[in-house]
């Protein structure tokens, strides 16, 4: 079993935890901690609005989702010997929701597919769609349903969230 180098309580929001989360990547913000190549880990995470969204019937928390402090990252992580400019290669042996806990997270036995009001965001389709919308989806194994698509079941893929690496002060200086 990999090592736990990233834990996080699924009750506390990302700024709070013991190793507070970010949300951007930029030279400033110092590795939580930093990895051997060929390390085997494990990281834990929050979902990206770090639990803005409710399990509820109402659309309005994702019509409401305060943007500044969306796409939560676990990290940042150093890897040892790495520098500027070097292109590194991560191998994702597993991933999934935090089965073992039930709770008001999503990803703790649920989640949710939503789409955002056209004054918060919007997305492709808010001319014909300019309301927010909620799905809440129960998790049953892989398989997933949902009180609001009733008769509705899929077999439901993880996917990895984001992975990146911060630029350097010099690139970055130069982008700005």
């Amino acid at each position: 079993m990999p090592d736990v180098v990233f834990s996080v309580d699924q009750a506390m929001s990302m700024r709070d935890q013991k190793a507070p989360g970010h949300n951007r990547w930029h030279p400033d913000i110092p590795p939580a901690i930093t990895v051997r190549p060929g390390s085997e880990i494990r990281v834990e995470c929050r979902e990206w609005t770090d639990g803005q969204i409710g399990n509820n019937d109402s659309a309005n928390d994702v019509r409401d989702v305060n943007l500044n402090v969306t796409h939560m990252l676990s990290g940042p992580i150093a890897v040892e010997g790495a520098e500027p400019g070097d292109l590194l290669v991560v191998d994702i042996l597993d991933l999934g929701p935090v089965p073992q806990e039930v709770g008001g997270i999503a990803g703790q036995g649920w989640g949710y597919t939503g789409v955002f009001a056209k004054e918060n965001g919007g997305g492709f389709l808010t001319d014909h769609f300019p309301d927010a919308y909620k799905a809440i989806w129960d998790f049953h194994g892989q398989q997933a349903t949902s009180r609001h698509l009733p008769g509705v079941r899929f077999t439901g893929i993880t996917h990895p969230g984001l992975f990146g690496t911060a630029p350097s002060a010099e690139l970055l200086a130069r982008w700005n």
